[in-house]
């Protein structure tokens, strides 16, 4: 009988913290069914198995069940490591709860400024930032207070308090490159230089950054390899971003033509299929002769499109149309080698 009454109690603390996971999981779901426009209620949801194992190793602290099943009632070990399973458990409650918070406020600001685009890549990468910088920090104390609950790791900070300084001048200089990948994320997070999404062009190589850590950045290249850039770089040297203000962009096509050809009809050619095209915004267009060569003439026909996607592919489809046109309606224009006879 000693065994069982400590036995039912330990069975009860289960049964009690699966039936509380259970009703706060539906009551989340009730009020986001009621109130869609905040998500935060269905983020919250996904904190149901920290928020259990909270509970659980709360209750076995209090009640020691397993101690008096086997009647040991000074057991400092099962009890330690009830402990740090609190601790665990509330570091990863918190860091649940922090990146549901988050994420509710963005989806929210989504919505409201759903007609900026860069307004909402800019908040999106802030709040990314802001959600893994937090995490750090979280997993960072909760670490360190469940290594205090060792009396050897007290003995030992109290030992070491007095070189504190002469350590953190030595781990600094160690970790100086990560500390300043650090900084220059949380730098581009609200510096607004580049912002997941963005079309950049870094070493020569184009891409759309896709995603933005702590401590690199990744572009996703046009064949869809994927560049890892330290963040760093993007506070210390220069690149090209075509998304920062407006995803606009114009879009050029060179042609190398012989000197006879009619600019006005190509002219009329290029703004006829431009009338046409999908792909082209209607905001500009321009055909000119920009230099000329002893064999050929240079034009430049250029056009505005919505995003760096959509011009690459109106360029691809300009370039084909007006050589195209150029072969079957004016193939004296194409570029030729002139030889004469000595």
């Amino acid at each position: 009988m000693p065994v069982l009454w400590p036995l039912i109690a330990l069975l009860a603390t289960a049964a009690g913290v699966l039936a509380v996971g259970w009703i706060v999981d539906q009551a989340l779901q009730r009020i986001s069914a009621n109130h869609p426009e905040a998500p935060v209620w269905s983020l919250l949801r996904r904190s149901r198995i920290p928020l259990q194992l909270a509970l659980v190793s709360a209750l076995l602290l209090v009640t020691n069940p397993v101690g008096r099943i086997f009647r040991r009632q000074d057991d400092d070990g099962a009890h330690h490591l009830v402990l740090l399973l609190l601790l665990a458990s509330l570091g990863w409650l918190t860091v649940r709860v922090v990146a549901a918070v988050l994420e509710a406020l963005l989806g929210r600001y989504e919505r409201t400024v759903s007609d900026d685009p860069a307004r909402v890549q800019r908040v999106h990468t802030q709040i990314s930032m802001l959600r893994r910088a937090v995490s750090a920090v979280i997993v960072v104390v909760t670490a360190a207070v469940m290594l205090l609950t060792f009396s050897a790791m007290r003995t030992l900070g109290a030992s070491l308090l007095a070189s504190a300084g002469i350590i953190g001048i030595v781990a600094g200089i160690a970790a100086q490159s990560t500390l300043g990948n650090f900084f220059a994320g949380l730098q581009i997070a609200f510096g607004d230089t580049v912002r997941i999404g963005d079309t950049v062009v870094v070493d020569g190589q184009q891409g759309t950054v896709e995603e933005i850590t702590l401590t690199y950045l990744v572009v996703r290249l046009w064949d869809y390899r994927r560049l890892i850039v330290p963040v760093s770089y993007f506070v210390s040297k220069p690149f090209e971003n075509w998304t920062r203000r407006d995803p606009g962009l114009l879009a050029a096509v060179l042609l190398h033509l012989d000197h006879s050809t009619p600019v006005d009809a190509l002219r009329s050619a290029l703004h006829a299929y431009l009338e046409q095209h999908p792909l082209w915004d209607g905001a500009e267009w321009a055909l000119h002769v920009t230099d000329t060569t002893p064999s050929t003439i240079v034009v430049r026909a250029t056009m505005t499109a919505r995003n760096p996607d959509d011009a690459a592919r109106l360029r691809f489809d300009i370039r084909e149309h007006l050589v195209a046109h150029l072969r079957d309606e004016h193939p004296q224009a194409l570029p030729r080698l002139r030889t004469t006879p000595e």
